[in-house]
């Protein structure tokens, strides 16, 4: 093999553990994705007190909160799932779209961020991270997706 030729692999090799890197560094290995299709996951994160973990989630709206406009403004709900869990929803009104119309009693399905707390926990990053340095989520309500 000519050094021309090695030369060219060890570029091409460089290359790829940079993109590798790159695509490791930019989600938390602590993340893992769960969904409310298997209630003993759900029932589990918050038994265990987990935090950090990617969730997808439909449940009813029982409470619509106010408005958290401290810092970055969050529209803030509450949601019970099928397995009985009520779960903060605050969603971030600065980096996506309200969620227009949303009434008690209507049903959403969320993919964010579980972060344990003893109430219920919260669900947050429901929007797109415009530095690509978190998983994008998003809100589905009546046919209309938020992120």
């Amino acid at each position: 093999m000519s050094k021309a030729t090695r030369q060219k692999q060890r570029i091409w090799l460089i290359i790829a553990f940079i993109i590798i890197g790159y695509a490791a560094s930019k989600y938390s290995p602590e993340q893992v994705t769960l969904s409310t299709t298997s209630p003993s996951n759900i029932e589990q994160v918050f038994e265990q007190h987990q935090s950090n973990v990617q969730l997808k989630i439909t449940g009813k709206v029982i409470k619509i909160l106010t408005d958290d406009l401290e810092g970055s403004r969050h529209q803030k709900f509450i949601v019970k799932i099928a397995e009985g869990q009520t779960i903060l929803i605050a969603h971030n009104i600065d980096l996506a779209p309200r969620v227009e119309a949303l009434t008690t009693g209507d049903e959403v399905t969320i993919y964010g961020e579980y972060e344990w707390n003893e109430k219920g926990g919260v669900v947050h990053w429901t929007h797109h991270d415009p530095a690509n340095r978190h998983i994008d989520g998003w809100i589905k309500h009546q046919g209309k997706t938020y992120q």
